[in-house]
Parts: C-alpha cells; structure tokens; sequence
C-alpha cells in the first residue's frame, strides 16, 4: 500500500514548518550577531555548549510531563521559550554577549521541549509504513525554510545596516513563533501514558543483545559531527565573505540542494538501500570538507555546502528512521517509547558535548582557518562510524522483514 500522510501529520508539519522557518529567519545570524560584538570562538563555543546542556536536561525532566501529562503543551512551551529568546535579545541588544550562559540555556530550553514532545508526537502518529515519507517531507520543509528564510534575512540585514536589521528579523521570528503556538492547538491532543521510567535512559545500554548497545554510540559519533557543524559552518561562511547577504545566499543555495535531495531519499529510498544509502552519504559528508583545504573563500564554502547537502539526506533519512524503529520493536519499547526518546536524545547530545567541549579547547590552542578546517575535516568522518555501528541493526530488521513476508 502506497504511504500517505493524513491530516494530523500534515498539521504538524505546519508547526515543525513555522517552527523551522522563525528558526531559520534568525537562527542563522545569532551567532553572526554575536560575533560581531565580540568576535570570539570560545564565546559561540559556550553559547553552543550552554544550549545543549538545557536541551538534555529539559528532555530528560520534561519526559515525565510528556508521558504522564499532555504533550502538547509541552510543544507549546518550547514554542514559548523561543519566543522568550528572541524577546530578550531583542531587549538586550549589544549587551547579549555578557548574558551567553542564560541566553544559551533559554534557547536550548526551547528547543529541547518541542524536539521531545514532536518525536514522541510524531511517533505515535507515524508508522513503519510511512516514516520514511514523513522524514523525507520534514527534510523537505525543513531545507525549503532553510532556502528562503536566511537569504530573506541576509537581505534585509544588507540593505537596514546591522542596527536595524537585527533587531527586525528578531522580531518577525517572534511574530512566527506566535503563530506556531496558534496552530497548535489544532493538533487533537494525545491521551497520557503509563508512569515515566526516570532509569530507563541510564540502563538501557546495559541490557544484553539490546539494540541500544550499538545505536547509541552510533547516535553519540553523529552527534559529534553536528555539534560543531551545526553552530560553526555559517559563522566561517560570515567570517570569509563579512557580509550576510552571502550568508544567506549561501543557504539559499544549499536548501534548494538539500530539499531536493530531501525530496528524492524520502521518497524512492528503500528499506533494503538503508545501510548503503548511509555509507554513501557518511563518506560524502566527511570528503566534502576537502575543498576547503585549497582556499578558505565563498567558492570553496560553497561547494562543501553542495556536497553536504546533496549526500547527508542519505544518511540523516535512513538513520532517523532506524532509530525511532527502535521504539517500536516491541509492546515494551512501545510502552516505554518517551523514555526512549529521551535515550535517543542523550546519545546525540554526549557526542555534541564531546565536539564542542573539543572545539572550545582546540581553539585556545590554534584558532586560524587551517586548523578549524582540519578540526572539521575529523569531526566530519564521524558518520561513517555511525554507519558502521548501526549495520547489525539494520541488516537485522532486514533479515526479520524478509523472513515475515516469505511466510505470507
């Protein structure tokens, strides 16, 4: 039976959209802003480290109103604390770089609380049959916001001048987020679970011929590609061009690949080209940091960005995929699928950590553009370990497909 995605699925890609898009009219210049006032690595460095800290913290406290309570409104927080973000670098201005630590730990507050309540939503509104589409078509909303929404921002910032600029897109991804929050009210609200399993997340590895021994070492070598990637890329691209209008115009670019390719994966990828579609994807993603080995300039960046986008839906699609079929493997994993979710998020956010904490240290050591290109050049391979060590899981579930339609 062809995949579908039905109404609710639908409505919430319009939350994760808007989510998405008052993110990307913003998000992408934070860091820019910051850097000019204080043009510091081990400032964007803290800043990075202080978010990812709240992110698992808040997926961790927050997992026990997610399952016990109404998840909803647990998106809705998240919304709320973005919203609370920008108001305060709005009101703080200039002044935004003395507040790094309680800026950082707002936004990843927000962030932590919609990613946790929109997996564990998701999940439960999303099955085997059409993950893979919803991935594909969150990736699709995702790279189309990143495509228009930063070059829109870069624009506008261009032609304001700074002072203006700023605090103009600020306050239109305010507006966005607002509207976000609207919306989702329109989401039928999803009945409460059993009792929240604070251990679960700590013991899960522990268990014999548990598939989470291998992912989750596989998700913390994906987190630590993202860590860096995820705060560092667009800062480069500003520092070699200083002008955000070629910052966005660079996103611009590389979304219109990404949403492509998006497109492509999420909906011809089969179950079967899962583990090659990864080391394809893995090994693409850590060759395209060569280019920037020649010449640190806006040709180079730009090529790296091509690459990346056009190869990482290979890997991200399939990988995601897997991961949150684990929480369907069994009724147990099942019952216990928000406690998996925050299991999911902590092995991401221990190679995060690791690559930032990383980062922050090197820095203090070498800070030219040579070594940041070499310290993500190896920060950037990290995905083919992931491959590597989430095969047996793959193959497995391969294997148990098989053998199910063959007795049908």
């Amino acid at each position: 039976m062809k995949a579908r995605l039905n109404g609710q699925l639908l409505l919430l890609l319009v939350v994760f959209g808007l989510f998405s898009l008052a993110n990307a009219l913003s998000g992408t210049f934070v860091n820019v802003f910051l850097w000019k006032v204080k043009s510091e690595f081990t400032l964007i460095g803290w800043f990075a480290f202080s978010q990812q800290i709240a992110i698992g913290l808040m997926f961790y406290t927050a997992g026990k109103w997610v399952k016990e309570g109404n998840k909803l409104n647990c998106l809705r927080l998240g919304i709320g604390l973005a919203s609370l973000f920008y108001a305060a670098v709005l009101w703080l201005g200039k002044a935004a770089v003395y507040y790094i630590w309680p800026l950082g730990l707002t936004l990843g507050a927000a962030l932590g609380a919609f990613w946790l309540a929109f997996n564990v939503i998701y999940f439960e509104v999303t099955d085997a049959n059409n993950r893979d589409l919803f991935n594909g078509s969150v990736g699709l909303v995702g790279a189309g916001c990143g495509m228009i929404a930063p070059w829109a921002s870069g624009f506008l910032i261009s032609q304001l001048g700074g002072d203006r600029g700023y605090p103009l897109i600020f306050t239109i991804s305010l507006g966005v987020f607002i509207g976000a929050g609207m919306i989702s009210f329109w989401l039928e609200r999803r009945p409460p679970e059993q009792h929240y399993d604070w251990l679960i997340p700590f013991v899960q590895w522990k268990k014999k011929n548990s598939p989470w021994r291998a992912a989750l070492p596989a998700l913390a070598a994906q987190g630590i590609r993202d860590g860096v990637f995820a705060f560092l890329v667009g800062l480069i691209v500003y520092i070699a061009t200083t002008n955000e209008l070629k910052l966005g115009s660079y996103t611009l670019i590389t979304s219109a690949v990404s949403l492509i390719s998006f497109y492509a994966v999420g909906r011809w990828i089969k179950e079967k080209y899962r583990i090659s579609g990864m080391f394809v994807g893995a090994i693409a993603m850590g060759c395209a940091v060569v280019p920037l080995f020649v010449q640190l300039q806006y040709s180079s960046l730009l090529t790296f960005g091509i690459i990346t986008s056009l190869f990482s839906p290979l890997f991200v699609v399939p990988m995601t995929s897997a991961t949150f079929d684990l929480l369907g493997v069994d009724e147990q994993s099942v019952q216990h699928r928000v406690e998996l979710t925050v299991t999911r998020e902590f092995g991401l956010l221990v190679g995060r950590i690791v690559s930032i904490l990383a980062f922050i240290v090197f820095v203090q050591w070498r800070n030219d553009h040579q070594a940041i290109v070499i310290f993500l050049a190896v920060v950037g391979f990290a995905p083919v370990i992931t491959t590597w060590l989430m095969r047996p899981i793959l193959q497995q579930k391969l294997k148990q497909k098989e053998k199910s339609a063959s007795h049908d």
